[in-house]
């Protein structure tokens, strides 16, 4: 069982384990629609109990390799999900860096969740892990992502054609930045 969590003034951000599925698929299809827009086609099967069970235990495999850490984040004394920070892509060496990925419930869109919780993951991988680069991609019409990647200093680096497939179709992508000057 992985352990890691952050507190912050309101939430905390911790792994969830295999056991934790069901909290997983109820924050899964409760922003089925919310999310779709800014995410992989998924199908019926993507919400299982089953397959967020096996996407959990994979999870944990990849934190324990240093290879991710994913986060669900949670207001402070409540089970309930109210978005992810996901770290991905976790390269050593002479690149230390990774790709930084999250999602906001729709009830808790506008409330600064984000803001307070992506930057306390930042912090945490900046200073516990070690790393000296995070990069964040989005599609250009995502206005609250292109906000809440600027309010925490990220810079916009370019734009790569087709990068990702969203929805069903290949999109474009603002691709932005943020280095660990205290490095």
């Amino acid at each position: 069982m992985l352990t890691t969590a952050i507190t912050t003034t309101r939430l905390q951000l911790r792994v969830l384990n295999p056991e934790d599925a069901p909290l997983l698929q109820t924050y899964l299809l409760k922003n089925r629609i919310h999310l779709a827009p800014w995410e992989p086609a998924r199908d019926d099967s993507f919400f299982e109990l089953e397959q967020c069970q096996q996407r959990l235990f994979s999870s944990c495999l990849n934190i324990e390799t240093g290879q991710s850490l994913a986060l669900a984040v949670f207001l402070k004394n409540s089970s309930q999900i109210i978005g992810t920070c996901n770290f991905s892509n976790i390269v050593r060496g002479i690149f230390q860096a990774c790709h930084l990925g999250y999602a906001v419930d729709a009830e808790s869109e506008g409330q600064g969740y984000m803001m307070e919780a992506v930057q306390a993951g930042i912090q945490h991988m900046f200073q516990q892990q070690g790393l000296h680069r995070i990069m964040a991609n989005h599609v250009p019409e995502n206005i609250r992502s292109a906000s809440l990647l600027k309010r925490l200093g990220f810079e916009q680096e370019g734009v790569a054609k087709s990068y990702l497939k969203i929805n069903g179709v290949w999109r474009d992508h603002v691709l932005n930045s943020l280095v660990n000057l205290a490095d």
